[in-house]
């Protein structure tokens, strides 16, 4: 029994194929043909396509509504460690059992893209969740009829956790010292308010005192620094897409209303990024391209197929200069930018703040996340808190000594 002509939305084209070949009587090959007719009406038939599992991760690619960053991601993925091992198979044929191969695989063989090793779980679990969202797509195309991804086994979340290297913070007093030391004058000849050695001090301040993120600092806007209310608001941010760093609105969850608070110090650090800023500008005349950011490319060293002055910065680079930055004043060898964040929200608990208000000025979901993330078990909070129960029970009194027995 074959089934009658008919479209195909998936393939596109005039289709049919047959049903079965070895049915024993008419009779059962008509009932086999009502049951598909009546399938089809309903809308639960899957196509049976021979399209490839690699051609359909390119359509499926092609078709993501993701912002550009989120498709960056993805595609290094799926080019160098799916389609070489998967791409090839049919797209029906692929089983729960040949990703949790390809997953076993990607946690035990030596992969030339990770300096050699094996990737870890965080990124054989990405792939899954990137696979899983192929395959869903698939099956509300009706090009397969259940998601093989459902039933594989991914690397679980504590195996996630467990891998996770620990970051590294600096407390307070660490910070005071990093603080005196960028703003330090080298005293060479030239030395000056645009001079190299101190060209990246605001912009470190602004990280240790924020702790905003890299793409949230460099896109930072002078119409948004709210000088009266000491108050910064973030809508832009600046993002690495392939190669280039390009300057798009903030659209990362929990940021519907990105303004953080700051103290009137820096303030005047923003007043010196723009007296420089404006020096810069004077000294370059017409090849100062003004997009009104805090922390623009400035003058040093241009080139002519780089970033014009007054652009967003290459965010690679300020990440290279935050490395020759940290080698030279002797900070952890682990130590980034971003943990300058952690590091931030780290003091800030220990010091007693209110977690509401820390979490809300790092743009943090919720609080619980916050102390989800940083929360851990402070002695003196540990000990007072010890301390604040007894007293409410009465357990003092407990200890008090009797009072002498009657003669």
């Amino acid at each position: 029994m074959r089934t009658p002509l008919h479209f195909d939305t998936a393939q596109g084209k005039q289709v049919r194929y047959w049903i079965g070949r070895e049915f024993a009587t008419k009779t059962q090959a008509a009932r086999a043909l009502a049951k598909w007719l009546a399938e089809r009406e309903a809308g639960t038939v899957v196509t049976r396509s021979g399209m490839k599992f690699g051609d359909w991760l390119d359509k499926w690619f092609d078709g993501l509504r993701v912002e550009d960053t989120t498709r960056g991601g993805y595609e290094p993925k799926i080019r160098l460690h799916v389609k070489p091992y998967l791409g090839a198979k049919r797209l029906k044929d692929v089983t729960d059992d040949d990703l949790d191969c390809l997953y076993r695989m990607l946690e035990t063989v030596p992969c030339p893209t990770n300096r050699g090793k094996p990737l870890g779980a965080k990124s054989v679990r990405h792939i899954h969740n990137i696979l899983s969202g192929a395959f869903e797509t698939a099956v509300a195309k009706k090009l397969i009829p259940v998601n093989p991804a459902e039933t594989a086994n991914p690397p679980t979340s504590r195996q996630v956790r467990s891998q996770q290297r620990k970051f590294v913070t600096l407390d307070d007093a660490a910070t005071a010292r990093f603080l005196g030391d960028i703003w330090a004058p080298c005293g060479r000849r030239g030395c000056g308010p645009l001079h190299f050695c101190t060209r990246d001090a605001p912009l470190w301040t602004t990280y240790t005192a924020t702790g905003v993120r890299r793409s949230e600092a460099l896109g930072m806007m002078w119409d948004l620094v709210h000088w009266d209310d000491c108050a910064i608001e973030l809508e832009w941010v600046v993002v690495e897409v392939g190669n280039k760093s390009v300057l798009r609105r903030l659209t990362k969850d929990g940021d519907d209303n990105a303004i953080i608070y700051v103290d009137q110090a820096l303030m005047s650090v923003l007043k010196v990024q723009w007296e420089r800023q404006q020096m810069w500008k004077e000294k370059l005349g017409p090849l100062w391209a003004d997009q009104g950011l805090v922390f623009a490319r400035d003058g040093y060293r241009i080139r002519k197929d780089g970033i014009p002055p007054g652009g967003p910065q290459d965010a690679g680079q300020v990440s290279a200069r935050w490395r020759t930055t940290r080698a030279r004043l002797d900070l952890p060898d682990r130590f980034r930018i971003h943990d300058w964040r952690h590091s931030k929200v780290t003091n800030d608990l220990d010091a007693g703040e209110n977690p509401v208000e820390v979490s809300a000025n790092v743009r943090h979901h919720s609080p619980g996340y916050t102390m989800a993330q940083y929360g851990k078990r402070r002695v003196e909070g540990a000990r007072k808190l010890a301390t604040g129960t007894a007293q409410r029970i009465g357990l003092g009194r407990m200890c008090e000594a009797p009072a002498p027995l009657a003669t």
